[in-house]
């Protein structure tokens, strides 16, 4: 069982690749219109201004359609290759290498090699490389009229292509060194910090155990005195013999144990590394909450539904926990829980009979800090810190989450979604 074993995938935010884009968008569409009224170049304007309009929709799908909170690796590559190939189109159709503007072509990958993989930075690097090599021997003129005026000798012509190159290579390597350097240090800390925490939990288990060695160490004396007494008591008579030697058998167990838990607090438990069923998970967490809630919990679930078994994972455990913990401290009297699974996927469905998401944050579930303007029980207020964390670490975990405010109830529902192959790699 390793806290971060799931988590050595590359991601990067969402938010902040958006906000990149939005930049790279409105600083094309002000040089292309600058440049065509107000110093009347000619050029393909229509399908320069198409181009860029594509780069809009696909900005709009990450806004509203990808629900993910971060890009995993496979979406990051696509979405960067859309904006090499995008900005490719756009410098072939005004003069390719030649044009200044050529240098945002290494942007993409640049941004993307601390977070990314190596195998996927190459095949970025290697994309715009031929990207570079197109718009050196097949392009359409500069506009006019610096066409007529842009002559250059071909050493300078093919100096542009292996500059971009070399400073291409140069400061992937760089960023990539960088990003390796920084995720190293991070999983340093995070490891120092789970072994921190779990000697501290040792310490604890140790001193509680010691502390209850000493406290029932004098009745379970008192009970084997007692026990010794019966026996001199009640010699002979079969009937009692059988109890009594079964009481002793037992007291000198529970000093055994108590002496062993003393002199080394690790036992190990056969349940912590077991196989579990998602079924099993959420009868943990359920059972758990019962414990300390007065809320009711109704927990449904299709009793032949296939169910594949994985390893105890603490940051599923602490993911679905936090979604649950959150539907019972929102609800006002009972939180409702579905598990729906079949061959191909398994699903998970949180509601509560609450009040449901403020609609001003609706649309920004998933990201921490969030304040809503709704006036609000201040007991209850939060900075959404607990669905940031459960919405990472499910989705980290191959999940695919999704918070909306419940359709067959008024309170808050939450949708958590597994391919079960990909529940197989946790």
């Amino acid at each position: 069982m390793k806290f971060f074993e799931a988590s050595n995938y590359h991601f990067f935010k969402k938010s902040t690749y958006i906000s990149l884009r939005w930049i790279g968008i409105i600083g094309q569409l002000i040089s292309v219109n600058f440049v065509y009224f107000f110093l009347n170049f000619k050029f393909d304007f229509i399908t320069s201004n198409f181009i860029i309009f594509l780069g809009i929709l696909s900005n709009l799908y990450l806004i509203h359609i990808y629900k993910k909170t971060q890009l995993s690796e496979r979406s990051a590559f696509i979405f960067l290759f859309i904006d090499i190939l995008q900005l490719s189109v756009l410098l072939y159709l005004t003069g390719g290498v030649t044009n200044p503007f050529i240098i945002f072509l290494l942007f993409p990958s640049i941004f993307s090699s601390p977070n990314l993989s190596f195998r996927t930075n190459i095949l970025l690097v290697f994309l715009t490389i031929c990207s570079i090599l197109i718009q050196t021997f097949y392009s359409l003129d500069l506009p006019f009229p610096i066409s007529n005026h842009f002559h250059v000798s071909p050493y300078y012509f093919y100096a542009i292509p292996i500059s971009l190159t070399i400073a291409l290579i140069f400061l992937n390597y760089l960023a990539m060194e960088f990003g390796k350097q920084s995720r190293l240090r991070r999983e340093a800390l995070a490891k120092m910090e789970e072994v921190m925490a779990t000697e501290h939990e040792l310490l604890s288990l140790g001193g509680q155990a010691a502390a209850a060695a000493h406290s029932l160490g004098t009745p379970l004396s008192t009970i084997k005195i007692i026990v010794q007494d019966l026996t001199k008591q009640f010699k002979g008579q079969k009937e009692f013999e059988k109890d009594i030697n079964l009481l002793s058998s037992q007291v000198e167990r529970c000093n055994q144990i108590l002496k062993r838990l003393t002199l080394n607090p690790i036992e190990e438990d056969d349940f912590i590394d077991k196989d579990l069923t998602i079924r099993d998970y959420l009868n943990e967490i359920i059972s758990s909450f019962k414990e300390i809630s007065k809320k009711n919990f109704v927990f449904n679930f299709n009793q032949y539904s296939y169910s594949p078994k994985l390893t105890k994972s603490i940051e599923i455990v602490y993911g679905l926990r936090n979604f649950i913990g959150n539907a019972n401290k929102f609800c006002k009297k009972t939180v409702f829980i579905n598990l729906k699974s079949d061959s191909e996927f398994t699903e998970i469905i949180i509601e509560d009979d609450g009040n449901g998401y403020p609609r001003d944050v609706l649309s920004k579930i998933g990201e921490p800090y969030l304040k809503s303007s709704e006036s609000i029980e201040k007991s209850k207020i939060g900075l959404g810190l607990g669905l940031f964390i459960g919405k990472t670490l499910l989705e980290k975990n191959f999940a695919t989450v999704n918070c909306r405010n419940s359709k067959t109830r008024n309170g808050a529902e939450v949708i958590v979604k597994w391919k079960n192959k990909d529940l197989s790699k946790i």
